[in-house]
């Protein structure tokens, strides 16, 4: 069974209820991203998977359509993880205690799609658990860059299933490229991925990072079924000032994390 929202003809990257991953990726280095975030979401239903990534030792940003949804239980973030699976001994599970959603989020058409998770305890910062650092407020990445993407979601329009984290490279487009959606906002969205390198993020990967010039600069929000290239990421320098603003409400103190560079 497919987990989807639906807008018009648009798919939301939600999860199957099972790891995949990405489409014309690779399997990752074991570890070799260890800012990335599993979110295990249980609902009254059936249990829900998307990705994040740690930003600091107590907090994960995420996709808000993945936990805007109505009768979840719990959320859990599995950090240090490459296959999924298996209970690997540099996993940590930590459970979150709140979810900070943006306020002006539109679960119709995707704007602002972020949510800040603050986690129960903090991570333990070691070779496996990792913080990225994130894009400030003026920093863009243009037409062009290289970026790169992570995440247990499909690898193809068919199920086709695999437990450990897969990587994909992608390439930042011309913003006139995802102006076929309306709803496109270029101030607080990430034009990314062309159908001719049949590369991309797909369901599950919701809410990874698209990692630029080592650093977060978005996160995986949504695509269309009948135009899987390219797909739209919410812009994080456009948030940067909202991210900081929560986190210190999260701790007033200064918290290191020792951003790992990608």
């Amino acid at each position: 069974m497919w987990l989807l929202l639906l807008l018009t003809n648009a798919f939301v990257l939600l999860p199957w209820a099972g790891a995949g991953r990405i489409i014309g990726g690779k399997i990752a280095a074991a570890h070799s991203r260890p800012y990335m975030a599993f979110l295990e979401i249980e609902t009254y239903s059936e249990p829900i998977h998307c990705g994040g990534f740690l930003i600091r030792p107590d907090a994960v940003l995420s996709a808000a359509h993945c936990v805007d949804i109505k009768g979840i239980v719990n959320v859990t973030v599995i950090l240090g993880a490459h296959n999924i699976r298996r209970q690997e001994p540099s996993q940590q599970r930590i459970p979150v205690v709140k979810r900070v959603i943006h306020p002006e989020y539109c679960p119709d058409d995707f704007k602002n799609d972020i949510v800040l998770l603050k986690l129960e305890k903090k991570a333990k910062i070691n070779d496996y658990v990792q913080c990225i650092s994130i894009a400030k407020k003026k920093e863009r990445v243009g037409e062009g860059a290289k970026c790169n993407v992570s995440g247990w979601g499909l690898t193809s329009l068919k199920p086709s299933w695999s437990d450990v984290l897969m990587e994909v490279e992608l390439e930042v487009q011309n913003e006139k490229r995802c102006h076929f959606s309306s709803d496109y906002k270029r101030q607080s969205m990430i034009c990314v991925g062309d159908k001719y390198s049949e590369k991309a993020a797909y369901k599950g990967d919701s809410g990874g990072p698209l990692i630029c010039k080592k650093k977060a600069h978005g996160i995986v929000s949504h695509g269309y079924d009948d135009l899987i290239f390219p797909e739209v990421f919410t812009r994080i320098s456009y948030f940067e000032p909202w991210i900081r603003k929560q986190l210190k409400k999260f701790s007033r103190k200064i918290i290191p994390c020792f951003p790992l560079s990608d």
